[in-house]
């Protein structure tokens, strides 16, 4: 199959009208008309996933997080970024990014999926026509203390450990949860009266704030929670794709806490 009918394919889920308009995504290195027997599957496109794409002789790598934000003005291996670009050039893997159109059409109603939200809505509306957006709230099917819904974050996302903004001890239900960075969700969670805000990238100042506002913040981090992009977008191009194979990147988280 060529990278173009991938793409649409892709597109017909995950139209590319859905990302933000600041957001970079769709084809952004290689041909369109590529044949395409094997794709890889991961967050980002680091040295270290281009490198297993290469020696898995991948034809096509599909991460979340694209590696072109900012314009280049040349592509050398003088460059981190342009070095990333010559290699999948050299190895003619057509490289493709969905970013805030995967969080739209995918990523929110995952993450409520997988917490049991009920009642989910929109925590960000992006398209006023179709009520979508970034980010889900809603309802646990029960209360729980803070602490309890970190460790429930932690088992459900696989994660060793969670950062908690709030008192452990005070009881949650309503759920806002956005996977990646929620920095600027405080005030919409509020908005919908959540009890606590699970997302990533949380700084000292945004947690003690929604904290005195009556917010709780359970940072998973960014990786933390948007590694659920793998294994949906692997099973999605499995079900969806027919004749190719399909590889995806282990969890790996980008740091460790010690």
């Amino acid at each position: 199959m060529l990278c173009r009918d991938i793409m649409k394919v892709i597109e017909a889920t995950y139209p590319k009208h859905a990302a933000l308009e600041w957001d970079n995504v769709g084809l952004l290195v290689g041909r369109t008309e590529k044949e395409v027997k094997k794709i890889y599957v991961a967050l980002d496109a680091t040295d270290e996933v281009i490198a297993r794409a290469v020696a898995a002789d991948a034809d096509m790598l599909i991460t979340h997080h694209p590696l072109l934000f900012s314009p280049l003005k040349k592509i050398t291996d003088e460059h981190f970024i342009g070095g990333r670009v010559v290699k999948l050039l050299q190895h003619d893997i057509s490289y493709y990014a969905m970013h805030t159109n995967y969080d739209v059409c995918g990523m929110a109603d995952i993450s409520a999926a997988i917490l049991g939200l009920d009642g989910a809505e929109t925590l960000e509306v992006t398209d006023e026509e179709s009520r979508e957006g970034i980010g889900r709230v809603g309802d646990l099917t029960s209360p729980m203390s803070l602490q309890s819904c970190g460790e429930f974050i932690k088992e459900k996302f696989q994660l060793d450990s969670v950062k908690v903004f709030g008192d452990l001890s005070s009881t949650v239900q309503r759920v806002a949860i956005c996977p990646g960075s929620g920095k600027g969700m405080t005030e919409l969670a509020l908005e919908k009266n959540a009890d606590v805000l699970i997302t990533g990238d949380i700084g000292h100042h945004e947690g003690i704030d929604a904290v005195a506002q009556g917010l709780a913040i359970i940072d998973a981090g960014h990786y933390g929670l948007e590694h659920i992009f793998i294994e949906d977008m692997a099973n999605y191009l499995r079900k969806n794709v027919e004749g190719i194979v399909v590889e995806s990147h282990e969890i790996t988280h980008p740091f460790q806490v010690i």
